[in-house]
């Protein structure tokens, strides 16, 4: 069976690999098979965040066909704080898109 294993290891280098793996196996074994991925990380894999197809899950889950195992870097800054960085940097006021209240 065949899963896809996303990291990224720095801002901007994102690596992919399909890896072929016996069906039944868990997050933790097929991640502790991927040699690339295992050299690219110091930390122990109950210390990263890892998920798949975007939601987190645990390292005992079992893969299913076409997964996509994503291991999530920590943030470095706050999302929120970023945007309102950018937008100081530019000059411009943060628009708001919220729909105007309804008056009557």
């Amino acid at each position: 069976m065949r899963v896809e294993l996303v990291w990224s290891p720095q801002a901007g280098d994102v690596q992919q690999r399909w890896l072929e793996v016996v069906e039944g196996i868990t997050l933790d074994a097929a991640l502790r098979g991927c040699a690339d991925f295992m050299a690219a990380h110091s930390q122990p894999l109950g210390q990263l965040r890892i998920g798949i197809w975007g939601r987190v899950r645990p390292l005992e889950t079992v893969l299913r066909e076409r997964d996509r195992i994503e291991v999530y870097r920590p943030l470095t800054v706050d999302p929120k704080e970023a945007r309102r960085l950018r937008y100081a940097k530019r000059g411009q006021p943060i628009v708001s898109r919220h729909r105007p209240k309804h008056s009557g």
